[in-house]
């Protein structure tokens, strides 16, 4: 049977039974539940100097009235980056290389930040639109092509992390199955093709950081220009 590298991305089933359900919600299993005792575990401690230092740097920029989505932008990245890590694991499913679930998340939040912009500064919000100074012969063009950038935001969002956690996963198959057949052949060569696996690794470990922090950053700064 022809070996198919996109195979890995379609989503589990088991009898029938779709299986992305349980790959979204075992993350939330793997979270330490917080105590009200004054001494925490290292892990809970860990956890919770993460979350502040997180929410501290992606809410300075903001003023007050952002400052109500701290627990929604907090959960966002910890998720994400969550699915992101559990999904370097052999023999796993990563939901956050399938479209329509980043689309999922990427559309409702950045209709949220529009909608907050219309409700609370109208005029500032439709301001965006028309930048201070146009020509008036470009006033039509430039409207058009702003208000095309506004609603390419969600699929930019989504593209951008499906994109990079899918090459990820590729390159590292790609580089595996050229490894395991170079090493009865070539056993040189499979070494070193097994040093570029380790490092390509340990650099998809940092992307699914990355990647997560920067999906999360673009909504504040979306949630910026609307408070």
């Amino acid at each position: 049977m022809a070996l198919n590298f996109f195979d890995q991305f379609m989503s589990p089933t088991y009898l029938g039974i779709p299986l992305i359900a349980l790959a979204l919600t075992l993350p939330w299993i793997l979270f330490p539940t917080p105590s009200s005792r004054w001494l925490n575990s290292r892990l809970l401690t860990l956890q919770s100097w993460f979350i502040n230092r997180f929410t501290y740097q992606l809410l300075m920029p903001l003023n007050t009235g952002g400052h109500k989505w701290a627990t929604i932008f907090a959960s966002l990245m910890l998720f994400l980056i969550s699915l992101n890590m559990l999904g370097l694991l052999p023999y796993t499913f990563t939901p956050t290389t399938q479209l329509s679930m980043n689309m999922g998340f990427a559309v409702p939040l950045w209709m949220a930040t529009v909608l907050i912009g219309m409700r609370n500064q109208p005029t500032a919000a439709l301001g965006h639109l028309l930048p201070e100074g146009t020509p008036a012969p470009l006033i039509p063009v430039l409207i058009i092509i702003e208000t095309i950038s506004l609603f390419i935001r969600p699929l930019a969002l989504g593209v951008r992390l499906t994109a990079n956690l899918t090459a990820g996963h590729l390159l590292i198959q790609l580089i595996a199955t050229a490894a395991f057949v170079l090493l009865p052949l070539m056993p040189t060569v499979a070494i070193l093709t097994g040093t570029v696996l380790f490092l390509l690794t340990i650099l998809e470990v940092a992307v699914a950081m990355i990647q997560a922090y920067v999906f999360v950053l673009l909504l504040s700064l979306y949630l910026q220009e609307n408070v």
